[in-house]
């Protein structure tokens, strides 16, 4: 009986075992992994929160190589250093196909990923969208022209600097599917229509140049926007700042032209310099297209102010540059514009009147060896100089989106590429300490992503063969 029953329990415990095997024998569709949030996120408790509740039902977490990211950012990652992590990201894997609220951009294997701009490439202020488009082809090569496996594809659109151009650039690029995400617009007012469209698309877009407060005011903001171009809110202020300490001018003038950027770039500039205590004696409204700018000006001299601020583009700008001096009372006015004509476009418009204009900018002196390596690229790629002011800001959105891809996006069996389009936008709004070209960026829940770096230049030549120092000089800050 002793026997038997050792015999039965032999055989119980073998059944066991081979139970056992059996089970970890069998495939099985295991659970996905949920990703784990990222430092940058972590450090932001609403995108944190928001991009945890995008990526739930994802099939994967983030690469290693994007969690490597994360944390050197966080400790200071240079660029270099970011730039030799894309190149070497490779994606998660995963047994299903991920979910997403806003859709899910699925890309085969050997086929590539749609990087797509909207930026201005015609008219009298092209110089700034071509050069813009530039920068997003630099940074396409410095991470060897593909990411995670995938050759990066660039498509684009013409944003016209304007409502209309916005409309259309807009509608065509959210009709198309494949777009993972766009870089653009260039103008503000193209943006203000373009946005939207984005947003209802479920893609998302970071401006290069967009300025405008009103595309990230909260009561405005729509959730596929950002930009790395600063708020004209700082703008603003330091032009009213060097009106007042520097160039100390009591009295001053605004002109804008009635679209979006001038018109509250113009009206931040009068709110400062009132609050510095000075006089603004004449706001002036001109229309875009207008050639003759002598009766505005006629009547802005009846004021008799000491400096005009016209933030407006270089077309309306050259006019009124020209024009200035052939205004009785005007001779010894000094005329102000803004990061609109920090441009060769502005030069060929106003020709020697150029010359003695003051404008912002951004603060190229400031950008590091990075920004030195990054204008030798762009003379050896284009065979000159940058010709905008705004190519870093550009290298520096493609550089995030291409960052975001690699933090959500994961690979199924068959080597399709998944790129969650809701986690996309969560991961681009988690960004923080980002080591751009431009500075350290960090996005706010508006979309805010710049680290201004503001200086005022003073045109001292319609030489642009070296520009901008060949034909510019800083003033400010010194």
């Amino acid at each position: 009986m002793r026997q038997k029953r050792g015999w039965l329990w032999f055989v119980m415990m073998l059944s066991l075992v081979l139970v056992a095997c059996g089970q970890q024998a069998t495939p099985t569709t295991a659970p996905a992994a949920q990703p784990s949030p990222t430092k940058a996120a972590a450090a932001s408790p609403t995108a944190a929160t928001s991009a945890a509740t995008a990526t739930t039902g994802q099939a994967a977490s983030p690469t290693a190589a994007a969690t490597a990211q994360g944390t050197a950012q966080a400790g200071g990652q240079t660029l270099q250093g970011l730039i030799q992590s894309l190149r070497s990201a490779t994606p998660k894997s995963t047994s299903q196909a991920p979910q997403d609220p806003l859709g899910v951009v699925k890309i085969a294997s050997g086929q590539p990923i749609v990087l797509a701009y909207a930026l201005t490439l015609s008219g009298p202020d092209s110089a700034q969208g071509i050069d813009q488009k530039r920068g997003v082809e630099i940074a396409v090569d410095d991470i060897g022209g593909q990411l995670l496996g995938h050759s990066i594809q660039l498509v684009g659109e013409d944003d016209g600097c304007s409502p209309d151009g916005g409309q259309s650039a807009g509608s065509k690029l959210a009709a198309n599917p494949q777009i993972v995400a766009i870089v653009g617009t260039s103008c503000s007012s193209a943006a203000r229509v373009a946005a939207p469209i984005i947003d209802r698309a479920g893609m998302v877009m970071v401006s290069p140049y967009n300025t405008a407060p009103d595309l990230t005011d909260p009561a405005k903001h729509v959730a596929g926007y950002l930009r790395t171009a600063w708020n004209d809110k700082v703008q603003g202020k330091l032009a009213a700042e060097f009106a007042w300490n520097v160039l100390k001018v009591k009295t001053a003038a605004t002109v804008h032209d009635g679209t979006l950027y001038p018109q509250q770039l113009a009206s931040v500039f009068a709110q400062e310099f009132q609050k510095l205590g000075g006089q603004v004696v004449d706001q002036e409204a001109i229309n875009p297209d207008d050639t003759d700018m002598r009766p505005m000006l006629t009547r802005i001299a009846s004021h008799k102010p000491e400096l005009i601020y016209a933030p407006v583009y270089a077309k309306a700008g050259g006019f009124i540059a020209r024009q200035l001096k052939e205004v009785s009372g005007l001779e010894n006015t000094k005329l102000m514009g803004a990061d609109a004509l920090f441009t060769t476009d502005f030069v060929q418009s106003a020709g020697d009147a150029v010359v003695g204009v003051y404008v912002s900018g951004p603060d190229l002196s400031s950008f590091g060896s990075a920004y030195q390596q990054f204008v030798q690229k762009y003379q050896q790629k284009y065979g000159e100089k940058p010709i905008g002011g705004f190519h870093g800001q550009a290298y520096d959105a493609a550089m995030m989106i291409f960052n975001a891809i690699a933090k959500v996006a994961v690979q199924g069996s068959d080597g399709t590429l998944y790129i969650p389009r809701k986690a996309l936008r969560d991961a681009l709004y988690a960004t923080k300490n980002f080591p751009g070209l431009t500075g350290n960026l960090t996005c706010d829940q508006n979309g805010d992503c710049a680290d201004p770096h503001i200086a005022v230049r003073q045109f001292t030549s319609t030489n642009t063969s070296n520009w901008p120092d060949s034909a510019t000089k800083k003033v400010y800050p010194s």
